[in-house]
């Protein structure tokens, strides 16, 4: 007995597209793209019946892990977006699966426009819409929030703080920093604003660009209903501005986002509001990094990327004392201390990883093929933590050995015991002896994951 052929991905798209339009689309070539924080994405390039280009993108779950609900969640929010004057990308076709594409599916024509935050920091052709483009995010994020919820009933409606409590709670791992932030953010919370559609993930990196300003709002997969502040305040959160100095995606400023958030809903949070928010998006993104990196280390999901997401967990831990203004610096961490003897010749383990992260680097990483991005991408981090594994042997354990020292003041024989005492109130969050320790942990941690993170 002869099998069916298996219908191929490109297939498939085609035949829904066909449905959607009345008219047939073929499909030339469907490759993927990188991007998408738990959703693939593929560029396809197809034709009308006429033989005019059709250029489509397709979101899908992986396939055998399909989410229907938040698929359909997203169409909608998209169509919601849309009809408020929101530039995003047409839906062309949707559902729960079809032949080929075998998994909950988002079809939409294809936008163009710039999406890497550097380039969109830097590149001189967009010197003229860069000095404005803090204020067209904030008029995009006022024309969001004008949304229709009756359109997007079925999001998620509940607080964001116990949310994000709540996915902190379930690692089983007390960090000192976490538990001051959520003690502060609920010690100062602003009064609760009119649900509206939330994005959820608007920052650089999710948004097209081109010369004429925003082209498109991408990636509504955390689009919830809430406080709208919420939307601006991640905005300003640091780890958006990709390692430039203006607070709104490093090209903006706050007043700027303001202004167009003001011109497109009649609304002007106050500076403590916006800065509450922003405090809540830091502590989010620290949870949702320890996340990523959980799905790595329990052993669900190899992957390099996500095992490296592990050892930045405390730039944000950084950023929440920064934000909050909780951050002590007890000082330098002494210089280690002469080396013991050993009985192994040079190079040292410290020297051979950092002879192998320059060779990588310096040789091996110049001679990939032009067409290697994923590989030159892995490489990359593998060099990243080769360094941090260099620098964390150099540094020894003086800093270490500090830290129990000042944990042992507070009556504490770790971190966790610690962050058990600052939840239970019985330390103080503001205390200059609990700021001292754990700023004294976070700076040790990050002087050796990434010090080029700290504040000059």
């Amino acid at each position: 007995m002869t099998e069916s052929p298996t219908t191929t991905l490109a297939d498939g798209i085609a035949d829904v597209l066909t449905d959607a339009r009345g008219e047939t689309v073929t499909v030339a070539d469907v490759h993927r793209l990188t991007g998408g924080a738990s959703r693939q994405v593929w560029s396809v390039e197809a034709h009308t019946s006429d033989g005019s280009p059709l250029p489509v993108v397709l979101r899908r779950d992986p396939p055998g892990h399909g989410d229907a609900d938040r698929m359909r969640a997203e169409t909608a929010c998209l169509r919601a977006a849309a009809a408020a004057g929101v530039p995003v990308p047409q839906v062309l076709a949707a559902g729960d699966t079809a032949p080929g594409i075998d998994a909950p599916y988002l079809l939409m024509n294809r936008v163009d426009g710039e999406s890497l935050p550097r380039k969109l920091q830097r590149d001189p052709e967009l010197v003229a819409v860069r000095a404005e483009l803090a204020e067209q995010m904030g008029y995009a994020l006022g024309l969001i929030h004008r949304s229709d919820v009756a359109e997007v009933a079925m999001l998620d409606s509940g607080d964001p703080l116990d949310a994000i409590e709540a996915v902190y709670r379930e690692f089983d791992e007390p960090r000192p920093a976490v538990e001051m932030g959520l003690r502060w953010l609920r010690d100062h919370r602003p009064p609760v604003r009119p649900k509206a559609l939330v994005h959820g993930d608007f920052r650089m990196g999710n948004l097209l660009v081109d010369r004429t300003g925003i082209r498109g709002v991408l990636d509504w997969e955390l689009a919830h209903l809430g406080d709208p502040i919420e939307d601006l305040g991640w905005l300003c959160v640091r780890a958006w501005r990709f390692g430039a100095e203006l607070p709104v995606g490093g090209i903006g400023t706050r007043e700027q986002l303001v202004d167009g958030y003001e011109r497109a809903t009649g609304i002007r949070p106050s500076d403590a509001e916006l800065h509450w928010w922003e405090a809540y998006g830091t502590l989010r993104w620290l949870v949702l990094s320890r996340f990523q990196a959980q799905r790595h280390l329990s052993g669900e999901e190899f992957s390099l990327e996500l095992a490296s997401i592990g050892r930045r967990v405390c730039e944000s831990e950084y950023d929440l004392l920064l934000v909050l203004g909780l951050l002590d610096d007890p000082g330098e961490a002494p210089e280690r201390r002469s080396a013991t003897a050993t009985v192994h010749d040079r190079p040292t383990t410290n020297e051979i990883v950092d002879l192998v992260a320059t060779t990588l680097t310096d040789e091996i990483a110049p001679a990939l093929a032009d067409d290697s991005d994923q590989q030159r991408y892995l490489l990359r981090i593998c060099v990243n933590l080769l360094r941090i594994a260099g620098r964390e042997l150099a540094a020894g354990d003086d800093a270490a050995n500090a830290l129990r020292a000042r944990l042992g003041e507070l009556g504490c024989a770790t971190e966790a015991d610690l962050a058990t005492e600052i939840r239970s109130g019985a330390l103080g969050y503001d205390d200059v002896a609990v700021r001292r320790a754990v700023s004294s942990a976070v700076l040790t941690r990050l002087r050796v994951a990434n010090p080029r993170h700290l504040v000059p």
